[in-house]
C-alpha cells in the first residue's frame, strides 16, 4: 500500500504565533521537531495499517522543514518546491491508496486558528464554486482528481470540520483551537499518540474512505488584500477583474484551475 502525507506546519499542537513557524526565527527549531514528530507518528500509523510505501511533502513554507533523519525508513521525502501545479501535493500520483495531512490550518477569512491563511498572506479570501476554500480543499480535489481519497486530517478544530464537510468519512483529529491571537491545543505527546492511533484506522479500511466530489465546472474567485496583486494577476489568460482586489475565472479541468492559481499567488 502506497501512501502521501502532506506536512503542513501552522495547524501542529502548540504552534501559536508566526514566529514559531520561521526559519528565521528563535523558536522555529523547537517547533520545526514538532512538526516532524506528528508527521512520524502518520508514517507509523500507515506502518501500523500495512503501507509499504510512504511519499512525504514537506509543504509548508520553504518545503525544507522536516528533520529528515528522524524519518523511518520506508519514507521517501520531498523537499523544496518544483513549480509544479500539485504544489502540496506534488509526487501524489493515481497508485497511492490514500492521502494524509498533517499540521493543517483553517482557511483566511476564518478564526478558529490565529495563524489560518489560504497559500499566499495576500490572499484574503479563495472561493471555489461558492465555499469557501481552504489549503485542504484544493489538495483534497486534486488528490480526488487523480482518484485518490484523502482518508485523514490533524490540524486546527476549524480545519477538520471543513474537511468533514468536504470529504465525508475522512478521520480528522483537531488538536488545537484559537482563540483570537491565542490557542488551546493538546500537549504535543497526545496529539501524537493520536495521530498515529487515527491514521491507523483510516487506513485498516480504506473502502470506506472516498475522494472529494468532483465538479463539471470550477469557478474560482480570489480576493487579494493589496489591488495592486489583483492587478497584476487580470493579465492572465481567462482570468476576469470584476472589482478591485478580487480575481475571477472558470475551468472545466481541475488541472487547468491549478495551473491558473500557481500564476495568480
Amino acid at each position: 500500500m502506497k501512501v502521501v502525507i502532506s506536512a503542513d506546519m501552522e495547524g501542529t499542537a502548540g504552534v501559536t504565533c508566526w514566529a514559531e513557524t520561521e526559519p528565521d526565527k528563535p523558536d522555529y527549531p523547537e517547533f520545526q521537531a514538532l512538526m516532524t514528530a506528528e508527521m512520524t507518528a502518520a508514517c507509523n500509523g500507515a506502518l501500523d495499517a500495512g503501507a509499504t510505501e510512504i511519499i512525504v511533502k514537506d509543504a509548508h513554507h520553504t518545503g525544507r522543514n522536516l528533520l529528515v533523519d528522524r524519518l523511518p525508513a520506508e519514507v521517501r521525502i520531498v523537499r523544496h518546491w518544483s513549480g509544479h501545479p500539485h504544489s502540496m501535493m506534488f509526487a501524489i500520483d493515481g497508485d497511492c491508496a490514500a492521502a494524509i495531512c498533517t499540521g493543517y490550518h483553517d482557511a483566511a477569512g476564518t478564526d478558529s486558528n490565529p495563524l489560518a491563511h489560504s497559500f499566499a498572506g495576500r490572499i484574503m479570501r479563495l472561493m471555489i464554486n461558492g465555499a469557501l476554500a481552504s489549503e485542504f480543499t484544493v489538495n483534497a480535489i486534486t488528490a480526488a482528481s487523480l482518484g485518490v481519497p484523502s482518508a485523514f486530517l490533524s490540524g486546527d478544530a476549524g480545519i477538520c470540520a471543513a474537511a468533514e464537510a468536504l470529504v465525508p468519512g475522512i478521520v480528522t483529529l483537531p488538536v488545537s483551537r484559537g482563540f483570537g491571537p491565542a490557542t488551546s491545543s493538546l500537549s504535543p505527546g497526545c496529539a501524537r499518540e493520536r495521530i498515529r492511533e487515527g491514521v491507523a484506522r483510516a487506513l485498516f479500511d480504506p473502502g470506506a474512505r472516498h475522494p472529494a466530489s468532483l465538479a463539471a465546472r470550477w469557478e474560482v474567485e480570489l480576493e487579494f488584500a493589496n489591488p495592486v496583486e489583483a492587478y497584476r494577476g487580470s493579465f492572465f489568460p481567462g482570468v476576469d477583474y470584476p472589482a478591485p482586489r478580487r480575481l475571477r475565472f472558470a475551468r472545466d479541468d481541475w488541472f487547468q484551475v491549478l495551473r491558473t492559481l500557481r500564476f495568480l499567488w
